[in-house]
């Protein structure tokens, strides 16, 4: 759980880092094109949702929830970038993740870590730390899961 906050975390603190230092998106696979915000968001509710149709993504959105053909759009988008892939059902598509979400998490990380900290997670955790964004517990916690590795 402690994970998922922190990626979290650092997945916000670092969006709008670079949302006022750079018109440019991260890169998160070495061969799939760049993601842009919406894209990103998106991606995380497919992730947690899993397979699904498009009206299903939009009912995990938060308020206000974007029309469906915006929706549709993205997901074509993430589609047509390698994200996802869909399989028509008629009119309608399903759409599921190409990657298991701790796969697109350490490439993301990877990125964020080598873009960002000279990569070095160490320069991450402090960066982190200063930031306010992780605690004394959390780092307790943290420093326990490596000690178990």
């Amino acid at each position: 759980m402690i994970a998922e906050n922190i990626f979290y975390e650092c997945f916000v603190v670092l969006r709008s880092i670079r949302n006022k230092t750079l018109n440019e998106p991260f890169t998160h696979h070495m061969n799939m094109e760049k993601l842009t915000n919406q894209e990103e968001e998106l991606m995380l509710i497919i992730f947690q949702q899993g397979k699904g149709f498009i009206k299903d993504y939009i009912q995990l959105m938060e308020e206000p929830r974007p029309p469906y053909t915006t929706v549709a759009s993205i997901v074509k988008n993430l589609e047509r970038k390698g994200f996802v892939k869909g399989k028509r059902y008629g009119n309608t598509s399903e759409y599921s993740p190409v990657m298991e979400e701790s796969e697109y998490k350490s490439k993301y990380m990877s990125k964020v870590v080598q873009n960002y900290f000279e990569n070095s997670y160490k320069e991450m955790v402090s960066f982190f730390v200063e930031k306010q964004k992780i605690s004394a517990e959390e780092l307790q916690e943290i420093i326990k899961l490596i000690e178990k590795k």
